[in-house]
């Protein structure tokens, strides 16, 4: 059994599939913050099995530590896609505040370059205006 985002327990949703892939698939919930599914093929074989199975979950780095190393890659890449994932997960799993998320994007401007900074600041900005949306929408609702 694993739990949820709500911590409630989850009975047996990846039951039946290998140890692997299980631990691999709740890591994948883990990091991006999003319900998964197992999937087909050699691609996601190897994204479950060994990714996140066992290359998040290696000691020695947080989950934390690993996505500043990965939002530094991808910005320096210019994968905005990618990171459009990347950037709300961290910012949804408190790995990663509105300050934190500014710092990197002056960081990534003058290391990887100004258009690749301006580009991480939009799925920034964007994150935190949907987050502060959405808890002015609670707060009405409370």
């Amino acid at each position: 059994m694993s739990e949820d985002r709500a911590g409630k327990l989850d009975a047996g949703k990846f039951d039946g599939l290998p140890e692997t892939r299980r631990r691999g698939l709740e890591k994948m919930e883990e990091v991006y913050g999003f319900e998964m599914s197992d999937g087909t093929g050699d691609f996601f074989g190897y994204t479950a099995d060994h990714l996140f199975a066992d290359i998040w979950t290696r000691p020695g780095l947080t989950d934390r530590d690993r996505r500043l190393l990965l939002i530094g890659m991808l910005a320096g890449q210019g994968a905005a896609d990618v990171l459009g994932i990347q950037v709300p997960a961290a910012y949804a799993n408190g790995e990663l505040d509105d300050e934190a998320l500014r710092e990197i994007v002056i960081f990534v401007c003058h290391y990887a370059g100004w258009p690749q900074g301006a580009r991480l600041n939009s799925i920034v900005e964007e994150t935190i205006a949907k987050a502060a949306r959405r808890a002015a929408r609670a707060g009405e609702s409370s």
